[in-house]
Order: C-alpha cells, then structure tokens, then sequence
C-alpha cells in the first residue's frame, strides 16, 4: 500500500526530533583523517561499520596515508580488510585510489564530487558521504537504511537511490539536509529496524505514515 507524502509540517517535526536528540551527528566509522575517512567508507559497502572499523582499527596502526598503504601492496592489504566482505575487490580499488591522490592530489583528498568519482570503488553514495562528513556539503547519501526509513515513513516514494536522493533533496529543508544522512542512518539501525521497527519506542511516531496508533 502506497503512503501518503507527509506534509512539510510533519518532516519538520521530525528532523526538530532528531536535531533535539541529538545536535551534532556524525558517522559511526572511527577516522582521524580524510583520507582513513574515504579509506573507510569504501571499505563499508555491503558491510557493517563495526566490522570495518574492527579491521581499520589494526590497519590504520600501520598505514594510513596513501604512501603508506601503497607500500604494503596488494597482498598485504588484503591481509588487514580480509574480515571484510569483497574485501579483494576493495584492497585493489583502495590501491588505485592510493595511486590517484598521490599522483594527482598530493596526497589530498579532493573536495569535488566529480574529482571524488575519479576513484576506484568512489560511486556517489561514497563522495556524498566523504563530502558531507569532511566538508559540510548539503548532501544526502543513500544506503540501505536512508533508502528504507525516507520511504517508510513517507519522506520519499522513490522506486531506486537515485529518485530517494533527488526527493529527500527536495523535501528536507535546507536547515537539516546537511545532518538528515546522518539521523535517518541512525533511525534505521537503531530505532526503525528492517524487520522488526521499534514503532512503539520511535519518538517521531506520531508524525510517521508507517505507524498505526
């Protein structure tokens, strides 16, 4: 059954919820640079953030700059991130990436989306993260959870990622686009569940289309 749009009113009661909750939040991956940032979140595909920072944890101890990734090599790196799913596949786009910012960027991370996309295992969900969390940016990065919770509730009645971004873009206001990842990341991994939402305990239930009183 199809939901009904919430209306402008509703979707400010909610992110009004969740800013008061919680005002500044961040991603649950432990970084202490951009580039163990980007290094992360290409890790973090089809994977949980526990087990990525679980394996970044010992990783980062002994390379966590391009240079010092490239000097472990393919097989080395494969060693740190082979807990990790796809995990061959990602240590060789990491390894391409390593090359590009030390060719291209000094060793940088770039702040441009299109010079983000440049690198190997960067799609947009990716740069959107990198360039939300490192540098501001109002952007929206849809994954499972945001893709499920907009949906649900009735932020958005996309039919794939892309129509989910372009509605959560058009229909958050400005004021909250720039953390609305974020809480709707944390809403569905804590609070509005896959398979069992916790409607009972959501705080914004009053205000959500998938809630019956």
């Amino acid at each position: 059954m199809k939901m009904n749009k919430l209306s402008q009113n509703k979707i400010i009661q909610i992110f009004e919820i969740f800013k008061q909750a919680n005002p500044e939040p961040t991603t649950e991956l432990i970084f202490k640079t951009p580039f163990e940032l980007l290094v992360s979140v290409v890790l973090s595909a089809q994977a949980t953030d526990v087990g990525v920072n679980k394996a970044t944890a010992k990783l980062f101890k002994v390379a966590n700059t391009p240079e010092d990734i490239l000097a472990l090599d393919l097989g080395g790196l494969e060693e740190y991130i082979k807990s990790i799913g796809l995990y061959k596949t990602k240590a060789k786009n990491i390894i391409g990436l390593c090359k590009i910012l030390l060719d291209k960027y000094n060793s940088q991370v770039p702040d441009s989306f299109e010079q983000l996309l440049e690198l190997p295992g960067v799609g947009r969900k990716t740069a959107n993260v990198v360039l939300n969390t490192l540098f501001g940016h109002n952007l929206i990065a849809v994954d499972t959870h945001v893709f499920r919770v907009s949906n649900r509730i009735g932020l958005t009645h996309g039919k794939n990622v892309a129509e989910v971004e372009t509605q959560l873009m058009q229909n958050i206001p400005v004021k909250y686009q720039c953390n609305a990842h974020h809480w709707l990341i944390l809403h569905g991994r804590y609070i509005c569940k896959a398979r069992a939402p916790q409607c009972s305990a959501c705080p914004i239930n009053k205000y959500c289309n998938f809630f019956i009183f």
